[in-house]
């Protein structure tokens, strides 16, 4: 049992650490090979900071865990939603006005529903996972079209902003870009390793650790880099990690571990978890369409949505055992 916790918390530092470390020297590198300021943070910063849930889960999927790869992946976007823009907002309130934002917002929804409606026969099949990763693609290449488009988006100007704060050269950008990307892969084996140690220690679900311990854990870089951007008062950079991380995690991160391990799914990931990640969803995209001038998710909400995610937590712990 020490051992496994020695392990679990390990791997989440060392995962949060090389996260960091990957996303540095991929935007140096992006950078330097010439991606426009808005790519950069929309693909090379998106795909970075939701590296960890990624590893994770397929780690967990080869290993034959579906708890542990959907609950990392749902887990991560209830966190997302209810813990960091919660914890972001009561930092600084979050003004929406990016144009990539308020599109992304009902798309975020739509590919809710249609998790939601996969899950119905209690099963994650193959053809199911092919199909979220198709929709991703298609996805990112519209995003990025219509972005580019926009030679005035506010996320582009602060994400330029930010690359300029963080000069480096390319020797270090291509030395992280590559180590990052090494640790990430060795502390998501320890991360799994410790937490289903920990889950047969305790006597509860792989699923109940994945949706609590490992996906706290690979939030991490997201809630950082959010309440870093909320300081700075880059809300467009605040809101854009939490949407593209929800779509990167309910996309991509269940798809790849879908085409890797084809997985029955429990009831109660659809009528509880995928449930509550829903209704998060619709608040979220009620919260961003406030009819008031400037839209923001103020401090108040940003503590309803706390709260929500603490009465969630307490539920989750108390049907555990």
């Amino acid at each position: 049992m020490l051992s496994a916790f020695l392990a679990l918390v390990a791997g989440l530092v060392l995962l949060v650490w090389s996260a960091d470390r990957f996303v540095d020297g991929a935007s140096g590198a992006a950078r330097y090979f010439g991606m426009p300021p808005l790519l950069i943070g929309m693909v090379v910063v998106g795909f970075g900071t939701s590296a960890p849930e990624m590893v994770v889960s397929a780690l967990a999927a080869v290993q034959g865990n579906p708890g542990i790869a959907l609950g990392n992946a749902y887990g991560s976007n209830i966190i997302n939603i209810a813990l960091i823009l919660g914890v972001t907002a009561v930092i600084s309130p979050i003004i929406v006005h990016s144009a990539v934002l308020k599109k992304e917002l009902p798309i975020l929804a739509a590919v809710t529903v249609i998790a939601a409606w996969q899950l119905f026969d209690g099963t994650l099949s193959r053809l199911d996972a092919i199909f979220l990763l198709l929709i991703f693609l298609a996805l990112m290449i519209w995003t990025i079209w219509l972005s580019l488009k926009n030679k005035n988006d506010a996320l582009a100007g602060e994400m330029a902003q930010e690359l300029q704060s963080k000069p480096q050269n390319i020797r270090h950008s291509l030395i992280w870009l590559v180590a990052g990307l090494l640790l990430l892969i060795i502390s998501s084996r320890l991360l799994v390793w410790g937490a289903i140690e920990i889950a047969k220690s305790v006597g509860v679900s792989d699923l109940i650790i994945g949706l609590t311990i490992v996906a706290v854990g690979t939030s991490l870089p997201e809630l950082a880099s959010s309440i870093i951007a909320a300081r700075k008062s880059e809300h467009d950079i605040a809101l854009g990690n939490i949407l593209g991380s929800n779509l990167f995690n309910t996309l991509a991160v269940v798809g790849i571990a879908g085409v890797i391990y084809p997985m029955p799914v429990e009831n109660s990931v659809l009528y509880r978890d995928v449930l509550v990640m829903a209704l998060l969803t619709v608040s979220l995209f009620v919260l961003g369409y406030e009819f008031k001038k400037p839209a923001q998710i103020n401090r108040y909400e940003g503590t309803l949505l706390l709260i929500a995610y603490c009465a969630y937590t307490t539920f989750l712990l108390m049907t555990a055992f």
